[in-house]
Formats: structure tokens, sequence, C-alpha cells
């Protein structure tokens, strides 16, 4: 599939980048359940794009499109090499990371500790416009603030000088982040989410594309919140239960059409698990992403188990899967 046109419409739906899960084997397993859905990487610091293994680090699947890569990083000229490599891969967009809270992150100087400098965060963003081909916008993924930051004209003074720098697609976490005290799992958690301060933006900022982040995990919430915004972007709903990205990208995108089962959306990734099989990449690596589609589901408790304890063995292949499946049927 060739590099499609960056999708301008007002209705999105995304998958967040996550470290350590939204691989590519991940990503080709989410375009199968949502092909309108914009996809991202997981987050790669700009010097490791620079100087690292590219072909683990950027490679994909054509059938990914449209893919984004996420960057991480401080550096304008680090990030703008790193946007012109990215673009030179084929990725429809390059977004910057100003939303982790991770001491590992932090320490690099790179996360939502940029949300204290939106002044770097412009000079970053001017100098990846300027990398880009026009056909690749840079896009910014942030929090509403950090720390002590509880102020929507700070936020928005954020937004704004971003924005003067050339950035016009903001994807918004709707929870600030303490950068001290809590894990990156409780800032997912802990500080109250605020929808408000993100459609309040989207009202006063129209010219802008504005995405929302944070605690949709159903199609009920992904519906209630778009009439507000650009679009939405989901979390770890879609890794831990990835039939619910099924489902929201149906009720969007093709609402008149059913959803197709579990099994059926599984059976389909074959061709592609048979030629990952066939250049040495063992099932595991792949299987790992599939473990929550039956979840909650007659038999999903075995089917989870199968392949588990199956897929890290030495010839794992296609039957097991097969065994897995059987398992659903049997209840």
């Amino acid at each position: 599939m060739s590099r499609q046109p960056y999708d301008s419409s007002r209705r999105c739906l995304s998958v967040a980048p996550m470290m350590d899960w939204t691989d590519r084997h991940c990503r080709v397993f989410h375009r199968l359940l949502a092909p309108h859905a914009r996809l991202y990487t997981e987050m790669v610091h700009a010097q490791a794009v620079i100087h690292g293994d590219r072909d683990r680090l950027l490679g994909f699947d054509p059938v990914e499109h449209p893919v984004a890569l996420q960057l991480g990083g401080s550096d304008p000229a680090h990030l703008a090499e790193a946007t012109r490599i990215g673009a030179d891969w084929g990725y429809d967009e390059v977004n910057l990371n100003v939303g982790c809270p991770s001491d590992r992150v932090q320490a690099g100087r790179f996360g939502a500790c940029l949300m204290k400098e939106p002044a770097l965060v412009a000079e970053a963003v001017a100098a990846m416009i300027g990398a880009a081909p026009s056909q690749v916008p840079v896009t910014v993924k942030c929090r509403l603030g950090v720390d002590e930051m509880e102020d929507y004209a700070v936020f928005r003074a954020f937004v704004d000088a971003v924005a003067a720098a050339g950035c016009t697609h903001f994807v918004v976490h709707a929870r600030k982040a303490w950068l001290q005290g809590l894990s990156p799992k409780e800032n997912r958690e802990i500080p109250p989410l605020r929808y408000d301060w993100v459609y309040r933006l989207k009202r006063e900022r129209g010219d802008l594309r504005i995405e929302i982040n944070g605690g949709l995990a159903t199609v009920e919430q992904v519906q209630a919140v778009m009439p507000e915004v650009d679009g939405v972007m989901i979390g770890r709903a879609a890794y831990h239960e990835p039939y619910r990205l099924h489902l929201m990208d149906r009720a969007l995108f093709e609402p008149g059409l059913p959803p197709r089962t579990r099994a059926d959306l599984l059976e389909a990734m074959r061709p592609y698990v048979e030629g990952c099989l066939s250049r040495g990449i063992a099932l595991k690596h792949q299987s790992r992403h599939w473990l929550g589609l039956f979840h909650g589901q007659p038999g999903g408790r075995i089917f989870r188990q199968v392949l588990s304890e199956g897929a890290p063995r030495a010839g794992a292949d296609w039957s097991l899967v097969e065994r897995a499946l059987e398992a659903t049927r049997s209840g």
C-alpha cells in the first residue's frame, strides 16, 4: 500500500503510542481491527533514529499506513534530522512527545517536562517542520500542564506558542502530570481528567486540529466527546481489549456495517503471521498483542493461556493459533 494523503477531515481515531507495546506487529494487528485509524510508533528518541538500527526502530509494513513516527527529544537540530529520516522512511506524520512523565524521559530533558519550556518546544517544532516535506505534518502530543501548573491560560499559552511555530495539530492528554511522586501508571489515573479544558481550547482555537486522549475506553465515551473535538486517541483500552478498537472504528466510520467476529479478525492475520514465521520471526513476538482479543468472552481465559504458554516454544506456528481459537468455539 502506498503512502496515503494526510487525512484532514474532522473525524479522527488514533491509537496512542505505547512503549514496548505498539511495535510493528501490534500495529499490523491494529490496522486490521481499525482500517480508518491513525497508528503511532512507540516513542523513539531522536538520537536513536540518527545513530541507531533504523530497520529495527523505523521499519514498518506498508499495510500500516497511515502511520506516524513519535519522537522524543529536546534538541531542535537532532529532532529536525530525525524528522527528515522518518519522512524518508515513509511515515505519514511525525509527532513530538511532550507528555511522557517517566523519570527516564525527564532525565533526558524530554517528554512532559518540556511543558515548562514552551519556547524550546516551539523552536524544536519549527526545526522539525523545516525538515519535513509539505505532505508530512509535524504534530505535538502534550498534557494540560505539569506539577503546580493549574491554570488554563498557561496551558493555552503553551499551545499558542507552539502553534505560532507552525504546528496545527495537537493531541492533548486531558490530565496534567506530576513529574515527581507519581509513577507513569499513576500519572495516567490520579490527576483528574479535564475534558472541558480541551473542549474550550477547540472552541477558542478553531483553526487548530485538537484531538483528545485520556480515559476513553468505550464506544459510548468516544461518541460522547467526538462532537467537541476533531478526534480521539485511544490508549491502553485498545491494547488490553483490542476488540473495542474494532467496535469504535465501525461505529465512527461504518455504522451501517456489522462488526466482524473476533475469530474472523484473527484468522485474517494468518498471511502476515506465516510470512513473519518464514523470515524467522517467532510467533511469540506477534501473539503477545492478541492476548486480550477474547477478554470477557467464553473460552477467553483458555485462549490466552494456550497462546501465552505455547507461543514461546520452539517451532510454534499457526496451528497453535487454531488450537487457541478452538477453545473459544467450545466455550
